[in-house]
This record gives structure tokens, sequence and C-alpha cells, in this order.
């Protein structure tokens, strides 16, 4: 370890300790701080911060995050930006309810209990962690998994809620050649095989001060998150109005659907709408909705102003809702997602 610096963040007057070997971004998931972030590789400029006392060493990052004049006018990236002294930083883009919620960063091996095709390039991955016992987090939370035989990494969302912290839930998309999907749909990773784990990551938490009604946009294996809330508001014995717009290709595209409907009927005021972009209506015995989620979205949702936004799924499908609901006068504040990076899993 290295010399120990200060680090103190404005306008929400908290202080953690950074050590010059970490970034800053990982220093504060150390002491349980959730700062902003996404991918934390220096590419989409979630954490981009404004330096106000002091000096950084940045490793290398995107300048599409950082652009060079950005830089010197004084912007930094947190997760590339390692203290060469005693800092102050101006957090540009913050929740103090999450800031203030996280949970310390954790390193864990678990074992793999089962893996199942849930559709022809999604699979269920669930492990049980075998040290510690318990992964704390919260629902709608990643973590970075470790791949096997090198030192890269993937992260993928938790399906399941703090409640069986014992064993993880993962849905995840298999990619051509993918480094990690791809030596899970090959047996290379196999039940019985262990994996390291260093969570828990992400902002994509319920609000719990919010009373606004819940709106759900999501597709493929970005179910995972969602899902975590909806168990989650389950246990919990929600009654917030909440709704979850799904879109999936065709029929054989869709899974835990017998799920869905069962929280319906748990959840007092949930409705769960599965459409699908390749099928006309009626056609294969299709009577739901058709069509881009987020023109069905558009479609049906009539005011969308006053609503807590969570959307999770492929990148394009993400972009798109975001800039449905801003056109539709969703403020920033209550559209909630992670960004990963596009790195083929």
């Amino acid at each position: 370890m290295g010399e120990k610096f200060t680090v103190r963040f404005e306008p929400v007057d908290l202080e953690i300790e950074v050590d010059e070997d970490e970034t800053v971004l990982h220093a504060a998931f150390r002491q349980g701080l959730m700062l902003m972030h996404g991918c934390k590789e220096g590419q989409c400029s979630s954490c981009k911060s404004f330096l106000l006392d002091g000096e950084v060493d940045l490793e290398r990052y995107s300048t599409f995050a950082l652009p060079d004049f950005e830089e010197a006018e004084g912007y930094t990236l947190l997760c590339r930006a390692h203290p060469m002294s005693d800092l102050e930083v101006e957090l540009l883009n913050f929740d103090e309810e999450i800031l203030r919620s996280g949970v310390a960063l954790q390193t864990a091996r678990a074992r793999v209990e089962a893996i199942e095709r849930l559709t022809h390039d999604i699979r269920l991955l669930r492990v049980a962690l075998v040290e510690p016992e318990r992964l704390s987090f919260q629902a709608g939370q990643y973590v970075d998994i470790k791949i096997p035989g090198a030192e890269d990494h993937r992260s993928f969302s938790m399906a399941n809620t703090p409640s069986t912290a014992h064993e993880l839930e993962f849905m995840i998309k298999v990619y051509p050649d993918g480094h990690f999907s791809g030596l899970l749909d090959s047996g290379e990773i196999k039940v019985g095989d262990e994996l390291e784990l260093t969570g828990p990551y992400g902002v994509f938490t319920l609000r719990a001060t919010s009373t606004r009604r819940l709106l759900f946009i999501g597709g493929g294996a970005g179910m995972a998150p969602i899902l975590s809330l909806l168990r989650s508001l389950a246990e919990a014995g929600t009654v917030l109005p909440a709704v979850y717009y799904y879109g999936a290709r065709r029929p054989e595209d869709l899974f835990h659907v017998e799920e869905l409907e069962e929280l319906v009927e748990r959840l007092p005021d949930f409705r769960f709408v599965p459409a699908l972009s390749e099928i006309e209506a009626d056609g294969n015995g299709w009577a739901g909705e058709t069509g881009l989620i987020t023109d069905v979205v558009d479609r049906l949702e009539e005011d969308v102003s006053e609503v807590e936004a969570y959307v999770c799924g492929p990148p394009p499908m993400v972009e798109a809702a975001i800039a449905l609901l801003e056109r539709r006068g969703v403020p920033e504040s209550q559209i909630h997602f992670d960004k990963f990076t596009t790195t083929e899993q």
C-alpha cells in the first residue's frame, strides 16, 4: 500500500481515506460510499466530478468520457483518479439517499449450483456463497465475476433479493465467442466450479423515500435487476402502483412469465406488459402488445412525469427508453439505470 490521502466530497460534506494505489471510486466502494458510477473503466462519464483542490494521477481513459479541455479545466473521472495529495472534490451527479446507503465492497468465493437454459441466448447461473457465506447487497445491484483463467471480469446483476444472500442468481446473455458466457454455454464453467465475485456495485436500487408510481422498462437479460426489485417489493408488501414493460422479439424469447404473473397477484397494484417486436398481433396466437417496447410505453402511458423510472436491457433499448422518458417530461433525477461497458460477455 502507498501513501494515504483524505478526499472530501462537496456539497455532501463527506470524507474518505484513499490510498495512492487505488482510485477514488474504489476507495469509496470499499468504505460503503455509493458514488454514482457506470462502467468503472473510464468509458461512460457517470463518475465525472470537478477537482476543487489537490492533484490526481489519471489512469488511461476515453476522451469521449473526459475530453482534454474538460480535464484541463479541472474535471476528472473518479474511476481513473489516484490521489497525489489530499483532495476536495465537487460531485456533479449524486443522489444523497443512495450515496449514504451503500454497502461496503466485498470479495467472495462462490460455487456453481446450477446452469439452466432460459431462452436460446439467455442462461440462468445460480451460485452458492462459500467464503463468506453471505454477500451483503441491495436489490438491483450487481457484482463483477472474474473470468476463470483470466484477469478480466464481467458484470452481472443479481435477480434474487438480499433475503437469499447466501445464494445468488444471474441471467446471462450468451454472445458468440463471449469471454464469460462462452465458457458458461460450452460447459467449461460447470456445476461444482468456484468463481470469484466482487461487489456490490450499482445505483439501480429503489428510492426508499419516494412515493411515486414505479415504471420499469426492460428487455433481454436486463430482467435480472428488475426482477430483484419486484421480488423485494413483494417481500416488503409494497402497495405503490407499478408496471413492468418487457420487450422481446418472439414468444420463445419470453421467460419467467409465470412468476411475473404471480407477482401481479401478490402486488396489489402491479401490471406486467410483455411486448413482441417481431410478430404481428394475433400471430402464432399472440394476443399481447406488439412493437418496440419503447413504442408500447409511449402508446400506453399517458402521464409519466411523476414516476420513478427504472430501465435495464440492451444498450440501444436503454438509450431509446431514456430519450422517450426525457421527452415525455420525466426529470433526469427520476430515471435510474446502470451503465455497463459494451464488451461482449
